[in-house]
């Protein structure tokens, strides 16, 4: 059947500005690094994504090696726009990325002009756009000078194939040098994205001050740690088709009886309040307004929801916010 988009789609959804740009982004965004590949199932990936976008999510977020394989994601995603939300396009924020490998050879990875140039072309391909609203180097390149990184992002924005510039995995240090590059060019740097949870809180410690400081927006991705942050390992297990039993990007010897301490008084927090361990986390990144987005993955239209609940759900109160620093302390 045709889709249809519903009536009521940004009723319940809340968005924050980006930075001191004119674009608001959603606090909860839907990212493709899992769930969205060739290995997966189309039909689930096109129910979260319209599911999703149903709720008054507006912002997909994809790079050139999400899959399995690299480039499939940005496939799926080009069919679900082609197939159901083309007619809805200008409502709709794309971002994808360049940075880490994608073909063999000295220009398939890093951040170099050919790379990013070529990449970016590649990626329209594979998702039947003529341009994406948010480009990103996806991580800084020690070998390649910064001028020609940000050249590079600049002359992408200025030729129409991307509306905005974004870094990440940039430090304090070398965002406030692309910052300024881009700025230089004309071409403000929209957002950063960087990886952000209870579990990992780097960006506390400059980024987020340089971010609000130059008027760049943030994205926080990992916002439940791989999926710590939930309810899959409280009991110190480890469930078979978990993150953790697979062994890539999460270890089961990182789950160690210190950290599933810390896990479930985090989560004892959460039941007083109401929530999920998954909602008190969304929540918390929420509590600081220089974050502008949480970005989540979503195996399911299910899980997808469960997550979105977070902003229906009362602000975390001082004591709740004291008692999780008393914790993660």
């Amino acid at each position: 059947m045709p889709y249809t988009a519903k009536e009521n789609r940004y009723e319940a959804m809340k968005y924050r500005r980006c930075g001191r740009s004119g674009l608001e982004l959603p606090e909860i965004s839907l990212g493709f690094w899992h769930n969205f590949g060739g290995v997966d199932r189309y039909e689930t990936g096109r129910e979260t994504v319209l599911s999703a976008f149903d709720s008054g999510v507006t912002h997909f977020d994809l790079a050139n090696n999400y899959g399995p394989p690299p480039g499939s994601a940005e496939i799926t995603f080009g069919r679900i726009l082609k197939e159901n939300l083309l007619p809805y396009r200008d409502e709709i924020i794309v971002s994808t990325k360049a940075g880490y490998a994608m073909w063999p050879g000295p220009y398939g990875e890093w951040g170099s002009r050919k790379y990013l140039t070529a990449s970016l072309d590649a990626s329209l391909k594979r998702m039947g756009l003529d341009y994406v609203d948010i480009f990103y180097h996806h991580r800084p390149d020690p070998n390649t000078p910064i001028e020609e990184t940000m050249t590079a992002l600049a002359d992408i924005v200025r030729q129409g194939k991307a509306l905005y510039a974004g870094i990440s995995n940039y430090s304090a240090e070398e965002s406030a040098a692309a910052i300024f590059m881009l700025r230089s060019l004309g071409v403000p740097c929209l957002i950063h994205q960087a990886k952000y949870s209870m579990l990992n809180r780097w960006t506390e410690d400059g980024l987020l001050g340089v971010l609000d400081r130059e008027g760049t927006g943030c994205i926080c991705f990992s916002p439940l740690a791989q999926g710590l942050l939930t309810n899959r390992y409280l009991d110190g297990s480890i469930p078979e088709g978990s993150r953790a039993s697979k062994g890539v990007f999460l270890k089961a010897s990182a789950i160690t009886p210190e950290l599933l301490k810390k896990l479930n008084a985090l989560n004892a927090v959460a039941r007083e309040g109401g929530r999920t361990l998954a909602n008190l986390a969304i929540q918390w990144i929420l509590r600081d307004k220089r974050n502008t987005s949480v970005l989540i993955g979503a195996s399911s239209s299910a899980q997808l929801k469960e997550n979105l609940l977070s902003l229906s759900q009362a602000p975390l109160s001082a004591d709740e916010l004291e008692k999780i620093d008393r914790i993660l302390s």
